[in-house]
């Protein structure tokens, strides 16, 4: 059977942008920027962003599109005979199972939200103590948790079902645009609001004195490192599945850094929206995680037409989720459908109750099973898997391509540059080679031993 294709060019960076954009761009990126000092946080960011995203997804996007192949049928055909480079392919679909286990459930929190604010269920009545309240009764509930998770799985999936042109790619084009559209205008909303002005010029005017202000210098590289590397999704083979859909009139050097502006784009867009928001109502924007279920619905209820303008806000991060969860279950489906030959529904059906089943530790290690703390105090079995993910699986796949496609003992750097420059558009330059093959991965290997020393030290 021919192996299907993206309709255009645009699905293909749409698609490819919509699987890196998610809650690490609009939850993660803005929490991050605001408890390690603004704007000279995020020169560091787009720096790192340029010099470790642009080559890693390049070679993730060659292999795939080399290979025609999901991530591991792609290795076993461009690996060298008798090697075994196609494990890491196995290490990556594991983590699209794991990234989805938890990912889905958060997606579930987002439609809650939604729901609650367009119904008016959480309004202008809410104290402060109310808000929270309100996210610990959700994640107290294990049955109303289970149908949220199912939802958003359940959504994911009739997507990937109805196919890869009139699903995937149509669906998700639709949800990038709506996206852009819903987060500028939420941007100029907030930026018009009385009292926004502090909390622009902490995001746009760069004080490098803040980086070292309360966690010091070395801990803000780091931290900008991490952001730049893990927000655009690297390693699990999700950009993989895309490449193997995407034609050979464009090289892929050009598109990878228009993806990346895409993200880019989104994740700042994201802090125009909440640090003049947050600075308006007396919120602090580096409160870590509970940023978008307790922080910000805070400042919603204090606003005018907060109701609409939450509804707005959450609709927005939906799309974010579900563009990654589309994604990533479009890769986990195409392993199935290379690899055994299932036809696409079978795949999708099989995994949708998989994963539905999958994510119920996620779901009730925040209530019947919350004395399970897999990393220390006060952690969760979310807090877990994302761990795995992001502090192993993501790096150390990166790490794994960065070194097949610039040593001969994998692909080879000559064979990779071949497939990245074939067709029109910017070269990847050979006088990267020294670059790529030994200053990259020392980064990348960096990046996870201080990720993961952070998390026990």
């Amino acid at each position: 059977m021919a192996r299907e294709r993206l309709s255009s060019r645009l699905g293909f960076i749409l698609l490819s942008a919509g699987c890196a954009i998610g809650l690490g761009n609009v939850w993660r990126f803005p929490y991050i920027t605001g408890r390690y000092g603004g704007a000279a946080f995020v020169l560091l960011y787009l720096l790192f962003l340029v010099f470790m995203g642009v080559p890693v997804m390049i070679m993730e996007f060659a292999i795939g599109r080399a290979g025609r192949m999901n991530i591991v049928g792609a290795l076993k055909k461009l690996e060298p005979a008798g090697s075994k480079w196609h494990g890491v392919g196995y290490l990556a679909i594991a983590g699209n199972y794991l990234l989805l286990m938890y990912y889905s459930v958060i997606t579930g929190w987002l439609l809650y939200y939604f729901f609650s604010f367009i119904s008016g269920s959480l309004n202008a009545s809410f104290t402060t103590a109310d808000v929270g309240t309100y996210f610990s009764s959700l994640t107290a509930s294990p049955s109303l948790q289970i149908v949220l998770t199912a939802l958003a799985l359940l959504l994911t999936a009739g997507v990937v079902i109805i196919g890869l042109k009139n699903g995937v790619e149509k669906i998700t084009k639709v949800m990038m645009v709506v996206l852009f559209l819903l987060m500028l205008i939420l941007a100029i909303h907030s930026c018009l609001l009385p009292g926004a002005g502090e909390g622009i010029r902490f995001y746009m005017k760069p004080d490098f004195g803040n980086l070292v202000h309360e966690y010091g210098f070395s801990e803000s590289i780091f931290a900008a490192m991490g952001q730049a590397f893990f927000t655009l999704s690297l390693g699990i083979g999700a950009m993989a599945i895309f490449g193997s859909y995407f034609d050979n009139k464009r090289s892929l050097g050009g598109e990878s850094i228009r993806i990346i502006c895409l993200d880019t784009t989104v994740a700042l867009l994201s802090g125009f929206i909440i640090f003049p928001a947050c600075s308006a109502f007396g919120v602090e924007a580096g409160s870590g995680p509970s940023l978008l279920f307790i922080s910000l619905p805070n400042v919603f209820t204090q606003m005018g037409g907060g109701g609409v303008w939450g509804a707005v806000f959450f609709l927005a991060m939906i799309f974010a989720a579900l563009s990654t969860l589309i994604a990533v279950f479009e890769n986990i489906c195409a392993y199935w459908m290379d690899m055994k030959g299932w036809p696409r529904k079978k795949a999708a059906v099989i995994n949708f109750v998989l994963l539905f089943v999958l994510s119920l530790p996620a779901v009730l290690g925040y209530n019947v099973l919350s004395g399970i703390q897999p990393i220390g105090a006060g952690s969760t079995i979310l807090d877990g898997e994302d761990f795995l993910v992001s502090n192993i699986i993501l790096p150390l796949g990166s790490l794994a391509y960065v070194i097949f496609c610039t040593h001969r003992y994998g692909w080879g750097w000559d064979k990779f540059r071949a497939e990245a420059n074939l067709g029109e558009g910017l070269k990847v330059p050979s006088a990267l080679r020294i670059y790529c093959a030994w200053i990259l991965p020392i980064i990348i290997a960096v990046i996870s031993i201080n990720g993961i020393y952070g998390v026990f030290a």
